[in-house]
């Protein structure tokens, strides 16, 4: 590795700490230019949408903390301390994040892909902190990377680990395109062509509704080489999720007041800041109490009732209550009104099931990539493995 070198993230490019407009006034917020938080999804390679938006006004008070394209944002504060994506546009960032604009001697994607294990290291802190941790810009820029002092290297390196992240790209594309197709159709003909005849009933008439539980933490076996997914409310992804954080035992399953859900149930968040966050599982799993899920059957199956929920979000957060923290429950669940139009409901669902089954296959797909993705980042980027 004698043509590598440990360089500071100050020495590769210019730090940014993000700002927040003042949020006393709502017309700083809007729909002109990206706002990126630790609450969006900084878990893919380019952010290329945000949950909130700046209008110019917003912009006009922040302009001195725009990122361009490309630059590089890392967490830097709590439980999300250390994800790492890069901005697909001009974007601004709250001040829990850090970011570099990478100077042009330096590869913007080896230095993502040497972020993603900084970022790790990082994220260490906030497992081992009593305190809520918190990364400020002077540390953040003292913190070191090892890189090739040749940049066409440091290119030959990231570019064997781009081609796995634009597959899942590509993946990820095709599954928004399919989602909303299902959902188009699902509009057309159960929200803007209702058929007059059909009635309305509540939901709790039709299906069966079930909670989960959390099994001890005071009992670590309960958790150790578990095998049965367990989901938290965090993990609700607005999709299909193949794989959970945590994993219980066949013993904590029986000792607890968690459940097994069948294939395809449907998982609402009832609590706190993920209240009404949803998502479904592609395999039996389990889940905390924190979370209502929905069983399909035969008559509301599992694609309707998932295009049924993403449609009634809203809804369900407005329904929330609680000032301390905000919360929904089952019984105001059930009583989500839903059409009595099985018949059509069975058509819709036999007409989307192939969409919904490409969007497994490709959710599966990526995360096989990105365990060999995985795999490969520290060997490549210690110079372990060369290209």
């Amino acid at each position: 590795m004698n043509n590598w070198k440990k360089t500071t993230l100050g020495e590769i490019g210019k730090i940014i700490t993000g700002k927040t407009p003042q949020t006393a006034f709502s017309d700083n917020y809007g729909d002109y230019i990206c706002f990126l938080t630790p609450s969006d999804n900084m878990n893919v390679k380019f952010c290329t949408n945000t949950n909130r938006m700046l209008s110019k006004k917003g912009l006009e008070e922040v302009k001195n903390n725009l990122l361009p394209a490309n630059s590089i944002c890392v967490s830097c504060i709590g439980s999300d301390l250390g994800k790492v994506t890069i901005t697909s546009k001009e974007t601004v960032t709250n001040q829990q994040i850090n970011s570099i604009i990478v100077n042009d001697n330096y590869n913007v994607d080896f230095v993502y892909y040497a972020m993603l294990i900084l970022g790790k290291k990082m994220n260490f802190i906030s497992k081992t902190s009593t305190a809520v941790p918190i990364i400020n810009k002077s540390t953040f820029s003292t913190y070191t990377i090892n890189i090739p002092i040749d940049i066409d290297e440091q290119k030959r390196i990231a570019d064997v680990l781009s081609a796995l992240d634009d597959k899942i790209e590509v993946n990820n594309k095709i599954n928004e395109n399919l989602e909303a197709q299902a959902q188009a159709i699902f509009k057309q003909w159960f929200v803007d062509e209702v058929d007059k005849n059909w009635k309305e009933i509540e939901l709790g008439n039709v299906i069966e509704t079930k909670s989960g539980g959390t099994p001890s933490r005071n009992n670590k076996l309960y958790y150790i080489n578990g095998t049965i997914d367990w989901v938290k409310s965090k993990e609700l992804n607005a999709s299909f999720i193949i794989d959970t954080e945590e994993k219980i035992t066949n013993e904590a399953l029986k000792k607890s007041s968690a459940k097994l859900l069948p294939k395809h149930s449907i998982l609402i968040a009832m609590y706190g800041a993920t209240v009404g966050e949803f998502a479904i599982i592609h395999k039996e799993m389990t889940c905390n109490q924190a979370i209502c899920a929905l069983i399909p059957n035969n008559q509301y199956p599992y694609s309707y009732l998932y295009m049924l929920i993403k449609n009634k979000k809203t809804e369900l957060i407005n329904m929330a209550v609680g000032s301390a923290q905000q919360n929904i429950s089952q019984q105001l669940i059930k009583k989500i009104l839903v059409l009595d139009c099985v018949d059509k409901i069975k058509e819709y669902h036999q007409l989307v099931k192939p969409m919904f089954e490409n969007i497994i296959n490709n959710k599966i797909e990526n995360q096989n990539l990105s365990e060999i993705r995985d795999s490969l980042l520290p060997k490549l980027m210690s110079g372990e493995i060369r290209v």
